[in-house]
């Protein structure tokens, strides 16, 4: 009996700070969105969100980028999806940044959850921190931002029922590349 028991604790006890820090990382982030700018209001109408905490992006004329996150109705965990991008095109660097994507409404939320996702060349996301580009953007569409995470002023709105953020964590890239971010999701 101890023989099993001994692992399994061992187990939980390794296993629960991890998921204790796995958890801030996502309310840190939706912490950030909350507290700036006109993100936050999107937080009392919109009928779910998802919330990438990192975001790894990266390239030398060929780069990528991936992250993980959690998709939310009413506040509460419904999902997990992951982001990829490829791109082509002069770019140099590294960044890593947080992302939150709105749903309008349920139907914005089903095309999002429905397989595989991607954003049209039309796509484009509102830069919260000063000087953070609109990584997300694939097309030449105008996004605003200013002061710092917790002050932005930011212009957003719906498009096609989804209004996207993102906030630079740091790093440094310039790029001027073509591609789009596709996303996968599993319900839970």
């Amino acid at each position: 009996m101890k023989a099993i028991f001994r692992p399994a604790a061992m187990l939980v006890a390794l296993l629960f700070p991890v998921s204790i820090a796995w958890a801030d990382e996502y309310s840190d982030a939706i912490g950030v969105f909350k507290g700036a700018g006109e993100s936050s209001s999107f937080f009392k109408r919109a009928y779910g969100y998802a919330v990438f905490p990192s975001i790894g992006k990266g390239g030398l004329v060929v780069g990528g980028a991936h992250g993980t996150g959690h998709v939310y109705v009413g506040g509460k965990v419904v999902g997990e999806s992951s982001m990829n991008q490829v791109t082509v095109g002069f770019q140099l660097g590294g960044q890593v940044f947080s992302q939150i994507i709105f749903f309008e409404d349920k139907r914005s939320f089903d095309e999002f959850t429905g397989g595989n996702f991607e954003f049209g060349a039309e796509a484009s996301a509102v830069a919260i921190t000063a000087g953070a580009s609109a990584g997300t953007s694939t097309s030449g569409n105008t996004a605003t931002a200013s002061g710092g995470q917790h002050d932005a002023a930011t212009a957003g709105a719906y498009h096609k029922g989804m209004a996207i953020f993102t906030v630079a964590k740091g790093g440094l890239m310039y790029a001027a590349t073509l591609g789009g971010q596709k996303y996968s999701y599993k319900p839970l």
